[in-house]
């Protein structure tokens, strides 16, 4: 096979792609190598200003105009407005990336307010549900298009930190499963499983809590943000065609997980 032809599988050239937590860390690394393939690239996070942020840096980067949309993915009605305001300027929407998340600290289980939990739940999974399902319907009615989530090792190795972001993480992990039934054989729905990266979140890890972490991977490491981005670009491309309800591990090689 050529170069050439190799490239083609990847191309993403004028493919729109809505990613979600698309303003930092993971889904901007995704964002920018959208735009560097030559997509149209919809970057949206809960703030505006960071949006605006991340578009006017992948547009110097890259030349490649990206659109910034405000987006609070645990309120549903956020979630379809964001919808239509896609459609409203490409009329479709081909790549859809359910990257936003949170895992905020707690102090014990039993400290978890119930108003705490329902954000985690909204933000984590009930979002990528909506999103998905309302996506998903008009990808199926068209010329179809892929859907790709990210969950997290937490949904297979959770730790007494973030024991509601793991179990909305693991819903996520299902949900991937039952849309690729649902919405095929138009729409494929993947999902990436990452583990440590080293994002701005990282940046408050003791040398002792990176040292846990390398030890726990067979690559000895957390990953760099942008080792995310050859999963995202095979799933959101042909490349991965024959590729649907398959949740990929994205780890370094972790001792934990499935």
């Amino acid at each position: 096979m050529q170069a050439k032809e190799i490239a083609r599988h990847f191309d993403l050239t004028d493919k729109v792609i809505l990613v979600t937590g698309g303003s930092r860390g993971l889904g901007f690394e995704m964002c920018r190598a959208f735009a560097q393939a030559g997509a149209r690239v919809v970057i949206s996070s809960r703030k505006a200003a960071g949006c605006q942020k991340a578009a006017e840096l992948i547009r110097r980067e890259t030349g490649q105009t990206c659109l910034p949309i405000a987006c609070h993915v645990g309120d549903w009605d956020a979630c379809d407005a964001l919808v239509e305001a896609v459609y409203e300027k490409y009329e479709r929407i081909d790549v859809l990336v359910n990257n936003a998340g949170m895992s905020p600290l707690y102090e014990t289980p039993a400290t978890v307010t119930r108003e705490l939990f329902d954000k985690v739940m909204g933000v984590n999974l009930a979002g990528p549900y909506r999103l998905s399902a309302v996506v998903g319907e008009q990808m199926a009615r068209g010329e179809g298009g892929s859907i790709i989530n990210v969950s997290s090792i937490a949904a297979v190795a959770p730790s007494a930190s973030e024991l509601p972001y793991a179990a909305a993480k693991a819903g996520v992990n299902n949900l991937t499963q039952g849309l690729a039934r649902t919405f095929g054989p138009n729409v494929r729905c993947n999902c990436i499983m990452p583990g440590a990266f080293l994002t701005d979140i990282a940046t408050a890890w003791s040398d002792e809590v990176k040292e846990a972490v390398g030890a726990m991977a067979a690559l000895s490491r957390a990953g760099q943000p942008d080792e995310i981005v050859g999963a995202a670009l095979y799933l959101a491309s042909d490349a991965s065609r024959y590729t649907s309800g398959a949740i990929i591990k994205v780890d370094g090689g972790a001792a934990f997980g499935s």
